[in-house]
């Protein structure tokens, strides 16, 4: 039998490293952190235990590599979902369906989510990892396509409120509800709410007010055509 070549290698590499990622979304939204053992995520996963060290320095890692990779395929999934966006409100739908994506994570995927978040405010903070940045990117297609005029600058803010409305969502014992965070994240970028994925009816003050607001008036707090927000 001849050897496997390079890239037969690098193809079962990695498809063993999205097997463990997959397995630790599985387990620790099954279980809970705590609860889930490195030993646990490889048998699910179908690995020898030596090879999460191969990949990841650490559990806190792995767990932070794994929601990053749910978040990035979530979000590309809905940003490309069809219809596709087009016409005058293409912009706006796409940032509003990476919005109701990551607080969709929020709602069905409370445990992990909540783990995640706590993670990140460790000492060891963000992990810079492979899916870390794909999920960068897909942040950032979603403000590029709204029309923001300095992307480098609006994305670390849009993904600094997401995260803000995430832990609001799970805060235990006084969570937010999903459509008032909705309404607040749309305010501020001018969104219809009937863009995106809707949760249910608008509530009182919600992004139709804003909306009307913008077709009224075109001066002072927010701009026509693409649906940027000034005070950025």
């Amino acid at each position: 039998m001849s050897p496997r070549s390079a890239s037969v290698n690098e193809e079962l590499r990695r498809r063993s490293r999205e097997r463990l990622l997959q397995a630790t979304v599985e387990l620790v939204d099954e279980r809970g952190y705590e609860a889930t053992t490195l030993g646990d995520i490889a048998g699910r996963a179908g690995a020898a235990r030596g090879l999460i060290s191969y990949y990841f320095p650490g559990k806190r890692q792995l767990l932070q590599s794994a929601v990053h990779r749910l978040m990035h395929r979530t979000l590309s999934a809905a940003l490309d979902a069809d219809p596709r966006p087009e016409g005058p409100e293409a912009g706006s739908e796409m940032l509003a369906r990476a919005i109701d994506a990551v607080l969709g994570l929020a709602r069905t995927h409370p445990t992990l989510m909540r783990t995640h978040m706590a993670g990140i405010l460790q000492q060891e903070g963000f992990v810079q990892c492979e899916e870390q940045q794909r999920l960068a990117a897909e942040l950032r297609r979603a403000m590029t396509s709204y029309g923001a005029p300095d992307v480098d600058a609006d994305y670390p803010l849009l993904r600094a409120l997401l995260m803000g409305a995430v832990v609001a969502l799970l805060l235990p014992g006084i969570p937010m509800p999903l459509p008032r965070l909705r309404a607040e994240l749309f305010s501020r970028y001018g969104l219809d709410w009937r863009l995106g994925v809707p949760p249910g009816g608008e509530p009182h003050g919600g992004t139709r007010e804003v909306r009307t607001l913008r077709e009224t008036c075109r001066c002072g707090g927010v701009s026509g055509g693409n649906g940027a927000v000034s005070g950025r």
